[in-house]
C-alpha cells in the first residue's frame, strides 16, 4: 500500500533510547553534552539523533524542567504592519536574552484574548506581553495572571495602570501637532475618525485634537468626532457619512492604519481631491503611506521601539523588580502630499 500523504513519525527520545538500549534521561543527558555521560555515549547518541532527523521539543523540555525559557505575546491584529513590527521587536530583544516567544492573535476579540492567556499559562510561560482587543471591558483575566505572580506588561492599548506596567506611544501630543499642523494649511472642520472610547489609546489621542482645536478657540461640533469599532468597512462608510454632509470637514484626522485607508478611500471614491478639498493625516507605521497618490501624511510610530521596551520592561519584572513602569515612546509627524496644502 503506497505512504503517499502519511507524514513520518519523528523520532523522540525514547526511540532513541530504545534503539540503544539506555534510559531516556542517559539519552537527554547526552544530547545536552553532560559530563555525566561518557564520550563514546555522547557519540551514539549524537549519531543516532541524526540519522533518524531528531528534532528537540522545546516545550516539552521546558515543562518538564519547571523553567520555562518562553514568553507570551497576544497580539489585537498581527496583520497590520504596526503589530508586526512591535512583535519584531520583541522578538529581537527575547532572543537576546534567551527566551523564546509564542505569538497569539486575538483578532479583536476579548474572547480569543482571554483563550490566549489560558494557553499560555498551561505552556508555562516565565512572563506575558498584551495589547487589548478592542472590545475587552472585562480585566479580570488579566488580574488572575496577576494573583499567580505570572510578571504581565501591557502596550499600546492598556489597562489597570496602578497593578501593571506598560509601554505607550505620546499618541495625545502627536494628535495635538497633527491638528495643528491641519488648521495652520487652512482646515476649519476637521473630524476626528477613532475607535472605542474605553480604549486608553483612542482617549490620548482624541484628547490631542480636541486640545489643538481649543487652544486655537475653534467651536468644537462633536458630530464631526466618530468613534466606533476599528473597522475597515465602519470606518470607510462613516467617512462617506461625514462626506455626504452640507457642512463636510475639510480635513481628517484618522486613529489607525485601518481607519485611515478606510477614509483615504471614502474621500477619492466621492471624487474629492486630496488635499485640496479634503486634507487627511493618519497615524500609520507602514511604508505603503508613501506609495499612494497622493503621498500621506502620517503620525509615526516607532513601532520596534515600542517592543523592545516592552519586552525590556517583562525581563525586568521576570528578574524580580517589581515597580511599575510607565514608558512612553515618542511618535512622528512626518509631513507629505495628502495634508500639505501650500
Amino acid at each position: 500500500m503506497s505512504a503517499v500523504g502519511n507524514k513520518p513519525k519523528r523520532a523522540s527520545l525514547k526511540d532513541l533510547a530504545s534503539k540503544l538500549g539506555v534510559s531516556i534521561a542517559t539519552v537527554s543527558r547526552a544530547l545536552r553534552n553532560s559530563h555525566e555521560v561518557s564520550e563514546e555515549m555522547k557519540q551514539k547518541v549524537q549519531l543516532l539523533a541524526r540519522e533518524l532527523n531528531y528534532r528537540p521539543n522545546p516545550f516539552a523540555q521546558n515543562l518538564r524542567l519547571e523553567s520555562a525559557r518562553s514568553i507570551g505575546v497576544v497580539l489585537p491584529n498581527l496583520v497590520t504592519h504596526y503589530y508586526a513590527a512591535v512583535l519584531d521587536g520583541i522578538e529581537e530583544y527575547a532572543r537576546k536574552a534567551g527566551y523564546c516567544v509564542i505569538s497569539a492573535n486575538s483578532h479583536e476579540n476579548h474572547l480569543l484574548e482571554e483563550k490566549a492567556i489560558d494557553n499560555f499559562v498551561g505552556l508555562h510561560v516565565e512572563g506575558i506581553i498584551a495589547c487589548l482587543a478592542q472590545d475587552t471591558v472585562d480585566y479580570s483575566h488579566f488580574l488572575e495572571i496577576h494573583k499567580m505572580g505570572i510578571p504581565l506588561v501591557f502596550f499600546a492599548r492598556t489597562c489597570l495602570p496602578e497593578v501593571f506596567s506598560s509601554v505607550v506611544a505620546n499618541g495625545d501630543v502627536a494628535a495635538q501637532q497633527a491638528t495643528e499642523h491641519l488648521i495652520k494649511t487652512g482646515s476649519k472642520r476637521i473630524a476626528f475618525i477613532g475607535g472605542p472610547n474605553h480604549l486608553d489609546m483612542v482617549k490620548r489621542r482624541k484628547h490631542g485634537y480636541l486640545e489643538a482645536l481649543r487652544e486655537h478657540r475653534i467651536p468644537i461640533d462633536r458630530s464631526l468626532v466618530a468613534c466606533g469599532k476599528i473597522d475597515y468597512e465602519e470606518a470607510r462608510n462613516t467617512t462617506l457619512s461625514l462626506l455626504e454632509r452640507i457642512d463636510r470637514p475639510d480635513a481628517i484626522l484618522a486613529f489607525n492604519d485601518i481607519v485611515t485607508y478606510a477614509a483615504f478611500d471614502a474621500i477619492k471614491s466621492k471624487g474629492f481631491r486630496i488635499p485640496e478639498d479634503v486634507s487627511i493625516i493618519g497615524f500609520s507605521d507602514g511604508d505603503t503611506s508613501a506609495f499612494v497618490t497622493p503621498k500621506l501624511s502620517v503620525i509615526m510610530d516607532q513601532a520596534h521601539e515600542q517592543g523592545t521596551k516592552v519586552c525590556e520592561l517583562l525581563m525586568r519584572h521576570i528578574n524580580g523588580d517589581r515597580r511599575i513602569y510607565k514608558e512612553v515612546v515618542p511618535m512622528i509627524l512626518k509631513i507629505r502630499e495628502s495634508s500639505d496644502k501650500f
